[in-house]
């Protein structure tokens, strides 16, 4: 077998692991090319796949493209779409229907996905909490060769004496979101909350208020239903990958997810779910991917834990003002696509930019600083 990669899946495979993926998923040998050079592709995630016989002849191939949250389209497919779960697209239409048939996100989740849907997120929820619990206890160097540490179990255990509350919420919540965060760079299990790049901040926000409030698992599914309606929109109408439109769509999405979820947990109706959602979306419009050696640690981990802490914010914002909000989120999640697709390729997850790029000329400065020492 032999896989071509392209673009940001290209420039950014190393550091995500995906050669060695493809190499543990096929049972027999295959080879997998980096073509850094290609950038007239349908997406900027591009896959080909080929199968090689005993003379070097192809005899089947595939192109693939990875749109972000594990999901994948296959081309020439394109027309054949997966059964409609969902018969509304935008916030406006799900709050319309749930109003008309007064119930609440969480009862419309069921009513469409059916009860087992319950299921499936308690497993989602238990595999939220374990990747916390693990990555509160892990300690040591995160792999790649950046050298960078797992700093959850310093952040969780080290409290100040005089430490206020407000402190010790922004520690925990960012301790949870780092310790997620950290488990995905080392490749552990976590769930995609929208994706592996922004899994700290839905469950660190959620793990967080479980421990002050004591709520149930039960009533955490509930806050997942409407987390999971968010990042749906988002992924229908715009898109939940960084490699398309940048971190906007990575962190700025979960961010969203996990502003709604708080505000689905605390009893706040409709209006002020949305503005949750939209202030968390907003003030993420224009952020860059622009992950350094392509791996999901610098600067990726800490954001997931700042991003957490604007999702609390965003709430708070939204218990005082929503009677007075001008945007929806249907309009910013269209900015948020438009603003995407005009920011340069650089900053979107091809570590040819930003960070990506004056980190190794800082490392290099600071080395040559150190070698005149």
């Amino acid at each position: 077998f032999k896989v071509i990669l392209y673009g940001s899946l290209a420039k950014t495979g190393k550091g995500h692991g995906t050669d060695v993926v493809l190499k543990k998923t096929f049972t027999k040998p295959v080879d997998v090319v980096f073509d850094y050079e290609n950038e007239h592709l349908p997406h900027p995630n591009t896959m080909d796949l080929f199968a090689i016989d005993l003379n070097g002849k192809i005899t089947d191939s595939w192109r693939v493209f990875s749109v972000g949250g594990g999901a994948i389209e296959v081309e020439g497919e394109s027309s054949i779409d997966p059964p409609e779960v969902y018969p509304h697209h935008t916030f406006e239409q799900i709050r319309a229907y749930c109003d008309e048939n007064e119930i609440t996100i969480p009862q419309y989740v069921e009513r469409f996905e059916g009860a087992q849907i319950r299921d499936y997120l308690k497993t989602i929820w238990e595999t939220m909490k374990n990747a916390i619990k693990q990555g509160l206890k892990a300690s040591g160097v995160l792999p790649g060769g950046l050298n960078t540490e797992r700093r959850a179990k310093i952040l969780y255990q080290q409290r100040h004496i005089d430490e206020t509350p407000q402190t010790k919420e922004n520690r925990l919540v960012c301790a949870y979101a780092f310790a997620v965060s950290e488990q995905n760079a080392s490749g552990e299990v976590i769930a995609t909350a929208p994706t592996c790049g922004a899994c700290g901040i839905l469950p660190a926000v959620l793990k967080y208020e479980q421990d002050v409030h004591n709520y149930s698992d039960d009533t955490i599914i509930n806050a997942l239903c409407t987390a999971g309606i968010i990042g749906n929109i988002v992924k229908t109408n715009a898109s939940i990958s960084g490699a398309e439109c940048g971190c906007q769509a990575e962190c700025g999405t979960a961010c969203s997810m996990a502003a709604a979820a708080l505000a689905e947990l605390f009893g706040m109706d409709f209006d002020q779910i949305e503005y949750s959602a939209e202030v968390a979306m907003e003030h993420h419009l224009g952020l860059t991917c622009d992950p350094v050696a392509g791996l999901v640690q610098i600067p990726c981990i800490e954001r997931n834990a700042v991003a957490a802490m604007r999702a609390i914010n965003a709430v708070s914002l939204a218990s005082f003002l929503t009677t007075s909000r001008q945007i929806s989120f249907d309009a910013v999640v269209e900015t948020m696509y438009q603003t995407g697709k005009d920011i340069n390729v650089r900053y979107r997850e091809t570590s040819g930019g930003g960070l990506a790029k004056s980190y190794g000329h800082s490392r290099l400065r600071h080395a040559k600083r150190y070698k005149k020492k």
